[in-house]
């Protein structure tokens, strides 16, 4: 597009009038030169017309105003040098007036038909600039995921087409600051945009803006914002669709896993009444009680812990801290505690700024499953440090995970393969709450495993440079 409208832009402009003046002059000079060979094969009256080309030439180019004046200047050289008596301004014969006036006005009609004709064919191209301009602004607003964004490039290519210093368009109303403030409005009429151009615009430009430009821009902005709206609506959609299959998803993981302990607890407690009952099987049923209570507790912390996680409430507490300590602490808390786990640490370790609490979570949750998946092997924990990280891996002898379940183990309630004997499946939540942990915390975890060869996790946290101590 060459620019709006038209092939230069707006305001169609002309070529520069002293131009004008010369190739009027040049055009006479040649029509008048051109008569003399002719004057062999016809009368010089009839020849008039060798500078209707001329005068159409010129009006085409430059308008009614100096194609008249061409017109008037071709009636004059006709009659000086070519209509008796030649040299002179002066007609000896009348018929030749006629043929004079004649001429005049056929060179006046042409005149007036050409600059119409000129003024019809610019307003055809600027129809035609509307046209592709609008068709331009429709695939930028229409066809880009973000409507900010394609409103700014809509503005460089309105600029570019307008042939105007600058161009933008803002949501809402804008204050022009400087520039010229063109509000676009709804079907409704309310203002959903501004578009801002110079100030120092011709009003021919301003007034064609606001005619042919402002309406289409209006109705592209229009279903643009309505577009988005739709998709944000989607987007709800969407997650609240999500929402219901999770909590669908935690009815049918949890409701087993809730009813096991509590049915555990019940009849156990019925049992515990009995006046008969043996003091070693009250013992036993007392024990059973405190088994099932812990693992009821243990399931409603990771509820919770999940539940802050997929609402975004569970934001670290970052300290520098051990991260000897922090297993340690895994490693002697339920229900790990008594589970053959071999330490191996790196000597000088570096502390890490990050949660403690949450970061037990993680190593609990991962000894946990690595322990009920191992048989009653041993669980290997090796931590070292490595260009700017912590790197803590957990290897159990269990019986592996098949690379298709590796992508989905991290998912909440995705239970994988059982134990080999059948008696572990687990909640399905560990793994995802260590996951969430550890990115809380700016790390990553990942797995490493192959069927019947075990499996290793892997957990990265960045190291950053704790602040030395004081020295009073």
């Amino acid at each position: 597009m060459t620019g709006l409208l038209g092939a230069s832009g707006l305001a169609s402009r002309r070529p520069p009038l002293w131009l004008g003046l010369a190739a009027a002059a040049l055009a006479v000079a040649v029509a008048t030169a051109a008569i003399y060979p002719l004057k062999g094969v016809a009368p010089a009256v009839s020849l008039g017309v060798v500078y209707l080309p001329a005068v159409l030439v010129i009006s085409a180019y430059w308008g009614f105003a100096l194609g008249l004046l061409t017109s008037l200047a071709s009636a004059a050289a006709f009659n000086f040098f070519h209509i008796p008596p030649v040299g002179r301004f002066t007609i000896a014969d009348g018929r030749n007036w006629v043929a004079l006036g004649a001429f005049t006005l056929v060179a006046a009609v042409v005149s007036v038909m050409a600059e119409r004709s000129r003024s019809r064919a610019l307003e055809a191209e600027r129809r035609r600039g509307e046209a592709d301009l609008a068709a331009s602004l429709a695939r930028e607003l229409l066809g880009g995921a973000n409507t900010r964004a394609a409103l700014r490039a809509t503005g460089r290519r309105m600029s570019e087409a307008l042939l105007i210093p600058s161009a933008a368009i803002e949501l809402g109303a804008a204050d022009g600051k400087g520039r010229l403030a063109l509000p676009l409005h709804d079907a409704d009429g309310a203002q959903i945009a501004t578009l801002l151009v110079s100030r120092n615009l011709p009003a021919e430009t301003v007034e064609r803006l606001q005619a042919h430009v402002v309406p289409s821009l209006e109705a592209l902005v229009a279903i643009a914002l309505h577009r988005d709206a739709i998709q944000a609506e989607a987007v709800e959609t969407a997650a609240l669709r999500r929402s219901d299959d999770l909590k669908t998803a935690l009815l049918r993981s949890v409701s087993h896993d809730l009813r096991s302990p509590v049915t555990a607890i019940v009849t156990a407690g019925h049992a515990l009444a009995a006046r008969s009952l043996p003091e070693d099987d009250r013992r036993e049923l007392g024990g059973a009680v405190m088994e099932e209570g812990q693992r009821l507790a243990g399931l409603i912390d990771k509820l919770l812990d999940l539940s802050r996680l997929q609402s975004g409430r569970a934001e670290s507490q970052p300290d520098w801290i051990s991260i000897e300590d922090v297993l340690l602490a895994a490693r002697d808390a339920p229900p790990v505690a008594g589970a053959e786990v071999r330490l191996s640490l790196d000597r000088d370790l570096p502390p890490v700024r990050a949660d403690a609490t949450q970061l037990q979570q993680v190593f609990s949750n991962l000894l946990e499953n690595a322990w009920r998946y191992s048989n009653g092997l041993p669980v290997s924990v090796r931590a070292r440090s490595d260009a700017g990280r912590l790197i803590v891996r957990i290897v159990d002898q269990g019986p592996g995970i098949a690379e298709a379940e590796q992508e989905r183990i991290f998912e909440p309630f995705y239970r994988g393969a059982r134990s080999a004997d059948g008696r572990w499946t687990g909640s399905g939540l560990g793994l995802a709450i260590a996951k969430g942990f550890v990115e809380a915390n700016g790390g990553i975890i990942s797995v490493d495993s192959l069927p019947g060869q075990g499996t290793s996790f892997t957990v990265e946290l960045p190291i950053s440079r704790a602040p030395e101590a004081t020295v009073v």
